[in-house]
């Protein structure tokens, strides 16, 4: 008879050890454990770049036609009177923004003592914030006072009041276009805008020394 030696080999594949099976689970949780470790700070670094990306200034260049800004530490306290420009004894303006450019200014006004200021409209919008004191319209019923916002729509008539008791007003005025003063009736029989307004505080500050020049920081 024929005997077939394949079949009386025995095979060469032995079972695993446990502690072979043991150490390389251990070697598997270590490795997946080190890539975690690892997204982690990745993911921590890309963070810590953003955040301090944040922190940067811009790094390109500004466009070249762009005017210089205008900034003013303190618009109330520590101010020399000669930056006041009078307009009456008791009303004055200290500019701030005289936009040649855009037909608009931007000024405190002071007023010291109570009466009547004027009485005016704007082909323009108007934006005032109350800074010290209060004063009303009188074709309004609302007070505007220390913190008070208003808006002034284009084409409405109305006569400006700093009531009794009120020492000195300074409202922030941001006004686009003229101020054109009326009679009662509403007549037109004055006006100013950003250059007459210009040409006050050169003359002014001419005269007090400080040179008519001194006002062109504010002018854009």
């Amino acid at each position: 008879a024929t005997s077939n030696s394949h079949y009386g080999k025995s095979s060469n594949v032995s079972a695993r050890p446990a502690s072979f099976l043991a150490s390389s689970s251990a070697k598997t949780d270590t490795a997946a454990a080190t890539t975690a470790t690892t997204e982690q700070q990745q993911t921590m670094e890309a963070q810590t770049k953003k955040n301090d990306e944040q922190y940067q200034p811009y790094r390109g260049p500004q466009a070249p036609e762009a005017l210089p800004e205008i900034f003013i530490p303190s618009v109330l306290e520590d101010i020399d009177e000669r930056l006041w420009v009078p307009q009456t004894d008791s009303v004055s303006f200290r500019p701030l923004c005289l936009c040649t450019s855009s037909g608009y200014y931007v000024n405190l006004l002071r007023v010291r003592g109570s009466g009547v200021l004027s009485r005016h409209k704007h082909p323009g919008p108007v934006h005032g914030h109350v800074l010290k004191g209060k004063w009303r319209y009188l074709e309004h019923d609302w007070e505007a006072k220390e913190g008070s916002y208003v808006f002034e729509p284009p084409g409405e008539i109305h006569t400006l009041v700093v009531p009794e008791g009120v020492d000195e007003m300074i409202t922030l005025f941001h006004v686009t276009g003229a101020l054109l003063y009326c009679d009662v009736d509403g007549n037109v029989i004055g006006g100013e805008d950003v250059f007459t307004k210009l040409e006050l505080a050169k003359k002014h500050y001419a005269a007090v020394g400080l040179g008519e020049d001194f006002v062109t920081q504010f002018v854009r």
